[in-house]
């Protein structure tokens, strides 16, 4: 098969990582297909894709079998993205079932295309599988402290239960695997309505609202810029010796809450009302990734600092929310100049109609 032919497939290929890794193939030279069910991804991501010669889109969900726009090419897969899951615990938690297929089923699938296609296929996890950590910073041999009953349980244990598959598939000899564990990411193509932290920190604050922090705020978190995180997968799908481990792709700055607030709060320049909200039940209290494996095999690390990477958000999300946002507006403003998003199909009929 001629490269003019091979196709790579980015199942969840038009959510948050998604639309920038689909972005970075293209940019590379890549035929991509991407599936995606659009539960919780952004229309708007696929606009900015549609119009590229080399991308397809097909609107399908894995936890059904795969439609005959994928398998009837099977032959044609020689790399397999499986980013296709919701992320925050809002979405993740308010259609529990469907999380849990969507890991367990869902990677089946498309483990099973792989193994048919003799595609290499690479599952994104997370750094939830190591639950709320006693190891710190965690590494990837640190088996977790994870609830298997609680509210998260249906993400966390679905995530476990994927490399699980994932690697029981690779020492089968059925598929050659991938497994990143992806810590805390943000950066442009967030929805603002995602209810991760750093999303709603930046849209409290660019209201004019009270920016909500859970607990005492003295929780850590390590945050990733979206570009580095896909360029971390991309470069963990193309090295040849990987060995059945998994692999951390985050950024090991670590800080607390209340810190990325005050960061926040200081960029916008003007100050903030801050209210406190209980803490989630099994909010982690730590995490911070090991990153050591990834540089060794990947020759990766983080290249965006963390306040670039903030201020590149902020702007991307003004710009969302309404070009003429000032950080004086309200919460009015904000709903009266947030601009309507397209249905898909629209999105779809207009870039067919050119």
């Amino acid at each position: 098969m001629s490269r003019s032919d091979r196709l790579t497939l980015v199942a969840g290929g038009a959510g948050f990582i998604g639309s920038h890794l689909c972005r970075m193939l293209l940019d590379a030279g890549e035929r991509v297909v991407c599936l995606d069910n659009m539960q919780t991804s952004r229309a708007s991501n696929l606009a900015a894709l549609l119009s590229h010669e080399n991308f397809e889109f097909v609107q399908a969900d894995i936890t059904a079998p795969l439609p005959s726009a994928i398998v009837s090419r099977t032959r044609q897969y020689h790399r397999i993205y499986n980013l296709a899951c919701a992320a925050s615990p809002p979405r993740y938690q308010a259609d529990p079932e469907h999380t849990m297929l969507t890991n367990v089923v869902g990677t089946n699938y498309l483990l099973r295309l792989a193994e048919a296609s003799g595609a290499r296929f690479l599952l994104t996890s997370t750094s939830e599988v190591y639950g709320d950590p006693e190891m710190h910073p965690q590494r990837e041999d640190y088996r977790g402290n994870v609830s298997c009953t609680g509210p998260r349980a249906c993400y966390d244990e679905g995530k476990r239960a994927a490399e699980t598959l994932t690697f029981d598939f690779a020492r089968n000899g059925r598929a050659d695997v991938r497994v990143a564990r992806i810590f805390n990411t943000y950066g442009p193509n967030m929805d603002p309505d995602d209810g991760r932290v750093v999303s709603n920190v930046i849209c409290q604050a660019l209201s004019g609202n009270p920016i909500t922090i859970y607990g005492d705020g003295s929780q850590t978190r390590s945050f990733c810029y979206v570009t580095d995180t896909a360029e971390a997968l991309r470069r963990l799908m193309e090295v040849d010796e990987i060995g059945l481990e998994p692999v951390n792709i985050g950024n090991p700055r670590e800080l607390t809450v209340r810190e990325l607030v005050d960061l926040v709060v200081k960029m916008m320049g003007r100050p903030a009302e801050v209210r406190n909200a209980p803490l989630p039940v099994d909010d982690p209290r730590r995490r911070k990734p090991n990153i050591d494996r990834a540089k060794a095999l990947l020759g990766w690390e983080p290249a965006t600092e963390l306040e670039a990477g903030i201020q590149a958000t902020m702007n991307w999300f003004a710009n969302e929310l309404g070009e003429d946002v000032v950080v004086t507006a309200t919460v009015d403003d904000l709903d009266r100049h947030r601009r309507k998003r397209p249905a898909t199909s629209d999105i779809v009929r207009e870039a067919a109609t050119g």
